[in-house]
């Protein structure tokens, strides 16, 4: 330091601090060899804080005003230099500014995914994110714990540590409270709530107090979130055949449109034949596709005496053959009783499917 800053240091009467920047927590006020005047103006605005040290020691602290420094306002640092008679000379003494306003938009997040128990999932990885904002809550538990001699102290210089604090206990509450995955968005705002009470204690021993905390995602990851994707896709969709057959109509359309010349139209057509052709088959279907064939055995009465057991083509001759009719009746092994052949779906359905008797020429 020159010798006019020197000068000037020793002539200058008034500290304060105008903060220039968005993320200063504490600023030390500096003046030659920490000299400061009997009688200077001390101005301590809003959302500040003044302590004086002396010698690694707190001393006074100072809120929001303006005083002028003599033994009457520094009752504690009169007392550490033996002020018993007053002075009227320059005394040396540190002084830090701590900015007590909220610091805002401050990031959270898990650097490593967070394994879960999920009732309807199983095991799960979750990544998560937010913002919170802080302010200094005791300054001079601040400046022991966490400031130390820096005379310029940022929010980047701790952020890490906090963000670590928040995480660790945000699993927890994560793991307690098994919120389905899908029911967490739900729960962003009690989430948020939880951790700031859970964090206070851990903050509080820093001389700092969490003011808002939010979640803003949680998320799985990427191949999870793709697979669920799907699943809410098919559930979107519903019938399948009939959205097949409605992508297939829109293709038919579009290529019927495109000015392509022949191979559009031909395309657009041949499209046109299969969506009828699997259209009629959906219509006949019911009428040319047979009834299933009876997987069981069953046993049929005939003149009051049990007959068989019969399995599937059999009971189409036993019905071709005038044997078994529709009013005969007939058990199969599960049946509670003798039920009639009408009231059996899978018999009644051979009546259906086989033909009348040729008449007699």
């Amino acid at each position: 330091m020159g010798l006019f800053d020197k000068l000037r240091g020793e002539l200058i009467d008034i500290i304060e601090w105008i903060d220039p920047t968005n993320d200063t927590m504490v600023h030390r006020f500096e003046r030659y060899n920490n000299e400061i005047k009997y009688g200077a103006k001390l101005i301590v605005r809003e959302s500040q804080v003044a302590v004086f040290i002396d010698r690694g020691k707190l001393a006074d602290v100072f809120e929001p005003g303006t005083y002028t420094l003599e033994t009457g306002n520094l009752p504690i640092l009169s007392t550490l230099l033996g002020w018993v008679h007053g002075f009227n000379s320059p005394f040396k003494a540190e002084v830090y500014f701590v900015s007590t306003r909220q610091f805002t938009d401050l990031k959270w997040g898990t650097k490593n995914p967070i394994m879960l128990r999920d009732p309807e999932f199983g095991p799960v990885r979750l990544r998560a994110y937010g913002t919170y904002a802080v302010r200094v809550l005791f300054a001079p538990t601040f400046i022991k714990e966490i400031v130390g001699t820096d005379g310029a102290f940022t929010t980047d210089q701790i952020t890490d540590q906090l963000r670590n604090l928040i995480v660790a206990r945000f699993a927890d509450i994560l793991g307690e409270s098994k919120i389905p995955i899908l029911d967490l968005a739900g729960n962003y705002d009690e989430l948020g709530k939880f951790i700031s009470d859970r964090i206070f204690d851990d903050f509080d021993s820093y001389g700092l107090q969490v003011t808002k905390l939010l979640v803003e995602n949680i998320s799985l990851p990427p191949e999870v979130e793709a697979a669920l994707d799907k699943r809410t896709s098919m559930g979107v969709i519903g019938n399948l055949h009939a959205y097949t057959q409605f992508q297939a109509a829109n293709a038919m359309e579009k290529a019927a449109e495109n000015p392509g010349g022949a191979a559009g139209g031909g395309l657009g057509l041949g499209m046109g034949f299969a969506m009828a052709g699997q259209m009629g088959q959906a219509a006949a279907g019911a009428a040319q596709v047979p009834p299933p064939v009876p997987q069981g055995n069953y046993f049929v009465a005939v003149d009051g005496q049990q007959t068989g057991p019969y399995d599937g083509p059999t009971l189409k001759q036993q019905i071709q053959s005038g044997r078994l009719t529709r009013d005969s009746l007939v058990w199969a092994e599960g049946m509670a009783q003798w039920t009639v052949a009408a009231e059996v779906p899978d018999v009644a359905k051979l009546f259906g499917a086989t033909p009348p008797p040729i008449p007699p020429k």
